[in-house]
C-alpha cells in the first residue's frame, strides 16, 4: 500500500513538479494539497493568487485542498499552530508525511523537518538536489504552462512578471537569477500540464508594485 501524504502546495511551477514527480512512482499516494493564504488579501501567501484560481487548480488536479488562513504580519508561532493544528486532522487518518518542491536551500529544509517532527511527522522532497536549469527547462519540456506572478524588483526588472515561463523567459534571465527562483527571484501560476484534467482560464491584469514585490494579477477566466 502507498504511503499517504499531504502535498505542500503553492500553486507554482516547484510544487507542481514535485506533484508530477511523485505521481510517477507508486511509493506515495496523494490524499490532500496543503496551502497557506493571508487573510486579509484572500489570495497565496507571496504568489497573490486568488483564492478562486487555487481552487480550480486542485478541481482539475482531482484533488482536495486543505487551506491554512494566516493573517497578515502573523508571527512564527501562529503560523506553526495555525499549520500544526491543520496536520493534526491528517496524523488522525494516518498520513505522517508532508512533500516539499523545494530544491536546494538547506535552512529551508531544517526548518520543515524540525517543525514537522515536533509533532511527529517527516519531511519529503522529490526534488531535492536537482540542478535548477536543468529542472526549469524539463518543467517546460513536459509540457507545463505557467505565469510569472511575482518578482523580486531588487533583483529582476518589471518586465519579467506577467510572462509565461518558456524557453525565452528562461534564456532572458540574468546569470545571478536562479532558473527555478530558488532564492525567492521570482513565483508563478501553473495553469496547465500534464498533471492537470483541463487548462484552467486566466487573463494577465493589472501590475502592482508593493513592499519592493511586483505582483502580477490574475483574472479568472
Amino acid at each position: 500500500m502507498p504511503e499517504k501524504v499531504l502535498l505542500s502546495w503553492s500553486g507554482g511551477k516547484d510544487s507542481a513538479i514535485a506533484l508530477y514527480e511523485i505521481q510517477r512512482g507508486r511509493e506515495y499516494e496523494v490524499v490532500s494539497l496543503l496551502t497557506t493564504l493571508t487573510e486579509e488579501y484572500d489570495r497565496v501567501t507571496m504568489h497573490g493568487v486568488q483564492r478562486v484560481l487555487l481552487e480550480r487548480q486542485a478541481e482539475s488536479l482531482c484533488l482536495p485542498l486543505q487551506q491554512i488562513l494566516i493573517p497578515k504580519g502573523a508571527s512564527n508561532e501562529e503560523y506553526a499552530s495555525k499549520m500544526h493544528a491543520a496536520l493534526a486532522e491528517f496524523q488522525s487518518a494516518d498520513v505522517s508525511s508532508v512533500v516539499f518542491g523545494d530544491v536546494f536551500l538547506e535552512d529551508v529544509r531544517k526548518y520543515r523537518e524540525d517543525n514537522l517532527s515536533k509533532i511527529g511527522m517527516k519531511a519529503i522532497f522529490p526534488i531535492w538536489g536537482r540542478d535548477t536549469a536543468e529542472l526549469a527547462q524539463t518543467f517546460v519540456d513536459l509540457g507545463f504552462k505557467a505565469i510569472v506572478t511575482c518578482v523580486d524588483s531588487k533583483i529582476l526588472g518589471e518586465r519579467f512578471v506577467g510572462r509565461m515561463i518558456d524557453d525565452s523567459f528562461l534564456a532572458e534571465l540574468p546569470p545571478n537569477v536562479d532558473p527555478c527562483g530558488e532564492n525567492g527571484e521570482f513565483h508563478s501560476f501553473v495553469f496547465d500540464g500534464p498533471i492537470f484534467r483541463r487548462r484552467i482560464s486566466i487573463t494577465v491584469g493589472q501590475i502592482v508594485l508593493r513592499d519592493s514585490f511586483y505582483f502580477c494579477d490574475l483574472v479568472p477566466g
